[in-house]
């Protein structure tokens, strides 16, 4: 048995954030719903890269959920959410603040037909404040977040990571705050409304930058891959040019300075504090050193004294490593007219549960006429009906 498979959502969001939050929910057990509008889908089908009829992207957030389509400007389809949601746990959405209250949709209305629904509202801003309608990105939240402003090269300008992370970490601040209010439903009996805002999150995740300034007043510069209050902690280029980062506290020092060939030089700096404090100096003589080393080797002779470091891997470096498939991180599933695609497990491995599988992505709406006809008791006629009249 898997830990979530009590649980019953309807989700009604659409491109990243809740999608991804839905999906890992979805394989730790919960039956996910997932809502699309008809003839279009979710847009996130039409994204490159394409795969026969759905896309890699719709893929990576969209597994193991059942799809139906239901026209939520129609009033046929505004009552289907409504029944809908009286049968399910949670009801998810990421649509513009305001805009499900004017169907009937929102969690003051669906509340009170069903007192124990945990309802979850995602947007860039959230339903207050004085950015409560501005439009926003993943990388829009990043900006204003704070994170864009740590990321780059010293002296250098902005940049962002390399996935689009205010997307990603909004989805487990999602799944956090559902799987925080189903358990706090098992001790009420009622259900909540989360407000969860895109830039909250990001905004959340400054801690330790947000730390350095609440206590030092310092708003923390941009310096590539080292740490702001480490040395070494940084990538460094190897005499093959392959990358490989280091960090080391003071306990690793005199094994790393051993290993370099140092000597008394190292023993000058083994307080953390000073080789901050004497950082150029630090950061010369350890880059002037490893650019003499092969990666290989460095990683080598640094697992050998325990000096923690790690080659700068690319995607498929890592996705063929050998630890990553002892771990069973690489997966398939099955689709019709892609047949086998790879795809990534969830990171979880339960002693007491069943773990998580990979499930497939739904086809749009093949769970329609299914979900309508065994959980709300619609005939076959009513359904055509609804075919009809374009309500699904």
């Amino acid at each position: 048995m898997k830990p979530l498979q009590h649980l019953t959502i309807l989700d009604l969001s659409r491109v990243l954030a809740c999608p991804f939050a839905s999906m890992i929910l979805a394989e730790l057990g919960a039956t996910v719903i997932k809502v699309e509008q008809p003839g279009a889908g979710d847009e996130t089908r039409g994204f490159e890269p394409q795969l026969a009829r759905d896309s890699a992207y719709f893929f990576a957030c969209n597994r193991s959920k059942a799809s139906i389509t239901v026209n939520l400007r129609s009033a046929e389809g505004q009552d289907i959410i409504r029944e809908l949601a009286q049968k399910v746990d949670v009801l998810v959405e990421n649509f513009p603040a305001g805009t499900l209250a004017r169907y009937g949709l929102d969690f003051s209305m669906l509340s009170t037909l069903n007192p124990k629904l945990v309802y979850v509202s995602c947007t860039g801003f959230g339903q207050s404040g004085p950015y409560a309608h501005k439009k926003g990105y993943d990388t829009v939240f990043q900006a204003m977040g704070g994170l864009m402003s740590l990321t780059g090269e010293k002296d250098g300008g902005p940049v962002k990571p390399g996935l689009p992370i205010a997307d990603l970490t909004s989805g487990l601040w999602v799944a956090i705050g559902i799987l925080a209010m189903l358990a706090g439903r098992e001790k009420t009996g009622r259900g909540a409304h989360l407000d969860f805002s895109m830039l909250d999150g990001q905004v959340s995740l400054l801690t330790l930058a947000a730390a350095r300034y609440f206590a030092l007043g310092e708003v923390p510069p941009r310096l590539g891959t080292e740490h702001p209050g480490r040395v070494p902690s940084a990538t460094f280029r190897c005499k093959d040019g392959k990358f490989a980062h280091i960090t080391a506290s003071d306990q690793h020092w005199e094994p790393l300075c051993r290993v370099l060939g140092f000597g008394e030089w190292g023993l000058g700096f083994t307080s953390n504090a000073l080789r901050v404090q004497k950082r150029k100096e630090v950061m010369r003589k350890l880059t002037e050193a490893i650019a003499g080393i092969e990666r290989a080797e460095l990683l080598k002779m640094l697992d050998a004294v325990d000096v923690p470091i790690g080659p700068v891997n690319d995607v498929a470096e890592i996705l063929s490593d050998p630890h990553v498939r002892a771990r069973g991180l690489v997966g398939s599933f099955d689709y019709a007219g892609v047949g086998e695609f790879k795809a990534l497990a969830l990171p979880y491995k339960f002693l007491g549960w069943d773990n998580p599988d990979i499930g497939p992505p739904p086809a749009l709406g093949e769970d329609t006429e299914t979900i309508l006809a065994e959980r709300l008791g619609y005939s076959n006629d009513k359904i055509a009906r609804l075919k009809a009249v374009k309500a699904i």
